[in-house]
């Protein structure tokens, strides 16, 4: 099934131009067509409808279903989280979760895909355009049980183009702003929703408290939870992988937390894990000596 090893050094250039396309397109487009032409509301509605789907498709789905099985759910939830995971073109949702698992298991060591000691640049981005990482698919073998998830990693690229790039043009060209939905919906969305998650695997380990494990570079930051749907809580999340949430506390934004429990309460989600209150006053107690 494969080993895992070092990084290779490797630059790949369909990365290189598809970020390319993502500034110039979105970061830069957007804001002159929008000078030009105004905004209509489908074009509010629709980027807004897509940056927030495919953005909790990630942290809802790829992250704390998929990686962690946190919660449980049914295969229509499953498949919308896998569709709009696939829109945001961060791989197939096992080979995400393979390589989140692994970051887990190793963290902060030379075999941890996005390993923090090697800087910000590195563990944001560089990691995915700049480097090629062994992948054990051992770690993911539940996953593999599942047909939704194999027919999305078998297929990613067309469940890719299809919710990332089709479907926002054909409603964009259905409402009469096709160039409008390609910027903001397309180029625009990916963008952000892309960095929000590298954020985690950045930002989420150099600034803020490991108030839950001193020896992990995993920090909990309350801007770092804003930008990526509560991912933010990020030394709590390490200690405890297998919590549903990540903000524990009532006041801690944790919009993916939310979410989860509202999906429990109208019986679309069950088995919600929980670490014991003990266990998290524990582990507190002792990062602080």
């Amino acid at each position: 099934m494969g080993d895992y090893g070092p990084p290779k050094r490797v630059t790949k250039w369909a990365g290189v131009v598809l970020f390319t396309v993502l500034i110039s397109c979105g970061v830069i487009g957007t804001p002159i067509y929008i000078y030009h032409h105004g905004l209509a509301l489908s074009e509010i509605l629709l980027f807004t409808f897509y940056f927030f789907a495919t953005s909790f498709s990630i942290t809802m789905g790829y992250h704390r279903l998929f990686s962690h099985v946190t919660y449980k759910t049914n295969n229509f939830i499953r498949f919308l989280l896998l569709f709009f995971g696939a829109a945001t073109y961060e791989e197939s949702a096992l080979k995400w979760a393979s390589q989140h698992r692994q970051h887990h298991q190793f963290t902060d060591t030379p075999l941890d895909p996005h390993n923090s000691k090697r800087g910000f640049w590195y563990c944001h981005i560089g990691w995915i355009i700049f480097y090629k990482h062994a992948v054990n698919w051992d770690n993911v073998k539940d996953l593999m049980q599942s047909k939704l998830v194999m027919h999305q990693h078998k297929y990613i690229d067309l469940w890719s183009v299809t919710a990332g790039i089709f479907l926002p043009l054909a409603i964009g060209w259905a409402t009469g702003h096709l160039l409008g939905a390609f910027l903001m919906s397309v180029c625009l969305r990916m963008f952000l929703v892309m960095n929000s998650a590298f954020f985690i695997n950045s930002y989420a380990h150099m600034i803020g408290d490991n108030e839950f494990n001193r020896e992990e570079s995993a920090r909990d930051h309350w801007l770092g939870a804003i930008i990526t749907n509560g991912e933010g809580y990020h030394s709590y999340h390490h200690k405890f992988p297998n919590d549903y949430r990540n903000g524990i506390r009532w006041h801690y934004w944790d919009p993916t937390k939310w979410a989860i429990f509202l999906l429990s309460k109208l019986g679309l989600a069950w088995d919600l894990k929980r670490t014991p209150s003990s266990l998290i006053q524990s582990a507190f107690a002792a990062a602080q000596r």
